[in-house]
């Protein structure tokens, strides 16, 4: 993607439901991932062949973008797509994607984004380096920026190290459910957060609208993985273009488990939860009870929770293309699951 590929306008508008979005306002923020695509490619370059080759790993992957665009989107309340808005755009990419990297060796995982994972491409060592390579960048990007920005990030980047630490150790004796959520407002929302108050800050938004904007974000950015919890359960392959029942395969516990769990008293399905399912037929049979329990549809609701204080946040924000954006984007983490 460039910053005049209109091809994009397409993709973009299907692949987060804003469609129907402002054309000028879709347009400009086309060209602001195009420029945030480009200033990727090149902070990350090495000099070094293997370690360009492993930076660049994941950033040609692609992906749906979704932090930079919301710091794009973020700043188009104001003065738009600022040279100071590109960089903190590309900063929060940089942090995501360092996160893969180490989130693939944790996992053990074999695949992302359609090919193969750092760890299983080169090894542990090299994919866990090459996250610390593009946290390095990142926080090079951010430094420019200022002191608060380096704050923030800094903050941001404890955020998501505590909340992936408390998700290793599991609930103990906290509630579960309330676990689960407050860690992915941690791993998820707070890096979505920021992406919104980064993209606020360098566009000369109001201090008022820097903390809404930051609100949202964490509030959307966890809606969208329990949109994806849901997903994972519901949806067939042939409509969600993913394979059901990952989570199962892997033992993560997501939302509508818990729900099941908590108010079903079905003991087999709390058999096959006990841990990571090896077989498909364990697979489609966890699939089978979890889609006729009453967790999937608590965690629906509890989606809509999400998404009522979502729209709540946006009530504050000036009227126009990209407040109907936000909104747009907000109906479609929910009707994704639908």
């Amino acid at each position: 993607m460039t910053a005049t590929d209109d091809s994009a306008v397409p993709e973009l508008t299907a692949s987060l439901g804003l469609d129907s979005a402002d054309p000028a306002l879709v347009q400009a923020v086309v060209d602001g991932l195009g420029r945030v695509e480009e200033l990727l490619r090149t902070v990350v370059h090495s000099d070094v062949d293997f370690v360009d080759q492993a930076a660049l790993h994941l950033v040609k992957a692609g992906g749906k973008r979704f932090r930079p665009l919301f710091t794009v989107l973020s700043a188009q309340f104001n003065e738009g797509n600022t040279d100071s808005v590109i960089a903190a755009a590309a900063a929060v990419e940089l942090v995501h994607l360092a996160t893969l990297y180490h989130d693939d060796v944790m996992d053990e995982a074999t695949m992302r984004r359609g090919d193969a994972s750092a760890n299983a491409r080169w090894d542990n060592s090299i994919a866990i380096l090459t996250g610390d390579f593009l946290f390095a960048h990142a926080s090079m990007l951010v430094a420019d920026l200022g002191a608060v920005a380096t704050r923030v990030i800094a903050e941001t980047m404890r955020e998501l190290v505590t909340g992936q630490m408390r998700e290793t150790v599991g609930p103990r004796d906290d509630d579960p459910i309330e676990h689960y959520l407050s860690v992915i407002a941690q791993k998820t929302g707070s890096l979505i957060a920021t992406s919104g108050r980064y993209g606020a800050m360098f566009s000369g938004a109001t201090a008022a609208q820097t903390e809404t904007l930051y609100r949202f974000g964490e509030i959307i950015g966890a809606a969208f993985q329990i949109s994806d919890d849901v997903i994972d359960i519901a949806s067939p392959a042939a409509e969600s273009g993913k394979t059901p029942g990952t989570d199962l395969r892997e033992g993560i516990r997501t939302l509508p488990m818990l729900y099941a769990l908590a108010e079903d008293a079905d003991h087999r399905l709390a058999e096959l939860l006990a841990g990571p399912i090896a077989d498909d037929e364990g697979v489609e049979e966890a699939l089978t009870l979890l889609r006729k329990s009453p967790g999937l549809e608590r965690a629906r609701q509890t989606l809509d929770e999400y998404a009522d204080r979502a729209f709540a946040e946006l009530a504050a924000l000036p009227a126009g293309p990209a407040r109907e954006a936000l909104e747009l984007l907000t109906r479609y983490v929910v009707a994704r699951t639908r």
